[in-house]
């Protein structure tokens, strides 16, 4: 479906300042807000926001409906009584700049215990019953609590390792340790009730500003979750092991002589057709209750998906095979009524990833960095775009733009983009992108906090196809000035992106 023309900012919430290590949904996410609305933006873009695993990646996640407890503010804690000044005291000397997961995991976790254990103790009757209501609506708590409960407990990393009445899911043995782990399952699930108790409370914060979010659905799941465990007969397994058949990725292209690997286990997709998809249709659903706007990252593998024999080393043999995405949209569309989708449709599409998503009217994605190594054909020049797609400078896949400009671009790349500019102007090259991002006819415009920074390499968020020092960007909170503000606003007014008030009554 198209959208009204606006601009937006990307940022995820691990990049917030926040004196325990990691962005939280405390007040520093509100004060980014604030911040999005005195600039006159209205979409506020986010990766995944799942439980992350090794990596840290939040593509890489234990579910594909859970929240990341690490995202819980101490601070909104406290101030409901489950966490004390005494146990805020002592807060280790975190980086300002990054985040350091291994420190923050170790510390924050059980900070998070004891604000469980002051919830079971001194819940209002009202809390305590929120806490029950969340636990019934959600129907894919109980194995999410359960696997993760195992996996603390277990020495075994991955559930393919676990003995065979827990791989198989035998009801006697789920029963023994639901039993045996009653206390850690109830943890698991408060972390959950209490990420999606701050998580609503900053969204209906964040709308009442006319600001949209912009959530985010891997195309994939990790081996490693409860919904793999959970569901195995919905994914290509061998049914003795639950190790992965065939595996995805991407064929060998440009970019990489042997394609790109990445091992998450491909979709029965015979089974989910057999169902009505419903597994996917609550996933939406449930997506949908946290966010406005959904971005359906590797779109391409909806229409066909590269599939790669789970023992090859490398991506090179693989084969394309199609799957039922107009089937499924279809179904999600008669279900829930709207599709706020918009397709990350980049890499290799052809010419039926294209025609799926102009059927349903996805806006597909364009990315500035991309425009300027070829002539005035380029698909992603700003004139060369339609109006119903998204703009980027670049995305957290991406250099920022200062360290795009200054380190990847090649002799030629550079003077194009001089010549389309005519010449850097006085704010930098991250501003000069950022005005032709905002000024293109497409209607959503994003553009990562970074370049609004104008900040080099070194604040980049995600080197596609390394596993170390990903993710872990963070700013601090005097960054957020009024002269950007001031700046975003002037130019979202100059190219039309304010569609809620007048000017005059824009925030500042």
């Amino acid at each position: 479906m198209p959208f009204p023309r606006a601009s937006g900012i990307l940022l995820h919430p691990t990049s917030l300042p926040s004196r325990y290590g990691i962005g939280d949904l405390g007040l520093e996410a509100y004060q980014f807000v604030d911040f999005l609305a005195r600039s006159a933006q209205q979409l506020w873009q986010i990766l995944p926001l799942g439980p992350t695993g090794f990596g840290n990646s939040p593509y890489m996640s234990f579910s594909a409906m859970a929240g990341n407890p690490l995202l819980i503010s101490p601070d909104l804690l406290k101030e409901n009584g489950f966490l004390s000044e005494a146990d805020l005291c002592e807060v280790p000397d975190f980086p300002l700049d990054q985040v350091d997961f291994d420190p923050v995991i170790e510390w924050k976790m059980p900070l998070l215990r004891q604000a469980c254990s002051n919830f079971t103790q001194k819940a209002s009757t009202i809390q305590k019953k929120e806490f029950e209501s969340f636990c019934n609506s959600k129907g894919w708590l109980d194995d999410y609590a359960l696997f993760m409960a195992l996996l603390e407990v277990r020495e075994e990393p991955v559930w393919t390792q676990w003995p065979d009445e827990l791989r198989q899911r035998k009801p006697e043995a789920l029963e023994k340790w639901r039993c045996e782990l009653k206390e850690e399952i109830f943890f698991q699930k408060f972390l959950q009730f209490e990420f999606f108790r701050q998580w609503s409370e900053l969204k209906k914060y964040t709308n009442a500003k006319h600001i949209q979010i912009i959530g985010d659905i891997p195309i994939y799941v990790s081996h490693n979750s409860a919904d793999v465990w959970a569901h195995p007969e919905q994914f290509k397994l061998v049914p003795e092991t639950g190790e992965p058949i065939d595996v995805a990725g991407v064929p060998p292209d440009y970019f990489s002589e042997t394609g790109q690997l990445w091992g998450n286990p491909l979709y029965n997709w015979e089974h989910l057709e057999s169902t009505n998809f419903v597994w996917w249709v609550e996933r939406v659903r449930g997506l949908l209750a946290y966010v406005d706007l959904i971005r359906i990252d590797h779109f391409r593998g909806l229409e066909s998906f590269w599939s790669v024999p789970a023992e090859e080393e490398t991506a090179i043999n693989g084969e394309w095979v199609k799957a039922p995405g107009k089937a499924l949209f279809n179904t999600i569309l008669q279900e829930l009524g709207n599709l706020p989708i918009m397709a990350e449709d980049l890499g290799d599409i052809d010419q039926a990833v294209i025609d799926l998503r102009d059927h349903f009217s996805f806006p597909g994605m364009n990315i500035l960095h991309f425009a300027f190594g070829s002539d005035a054909n380029n698909p992603y020049l700003p004139f060369n775009v339609v109006p119903n797609s998204v703009i980027y400078s670049g995305t957290h896949d991406n250099n920022t733009t200062v360290g795009w400009y200054y380190e990847d671009t090649s002799d030629y790349e550079s003077d194009r983009v001089q010549q389309y500019l005519g010449g850097i102007g006085l704010h930098g090259i991250a501003w000069d992108i950022i005005r032709l991002t905002l000024s293109s006819v497409a209607n959503q415009a994003i553009i990562p906090l970074q370049d609004v920074f104008s900040l080099g390499a070194n604040a980049r968020m995600n080197i596609p196809g390394t596993a170390e020092s990903n993710w872990d960007w963070r700013y601090r909170g005097e960054a957020l000035t009024q002269e950007y503000s001031d700046r975003l606003k002037e130019m979202v007014m100059i190219y039309g992106r304010y569609h809620v008030s007048e000017p005059d009554e824009v925030e500042s």
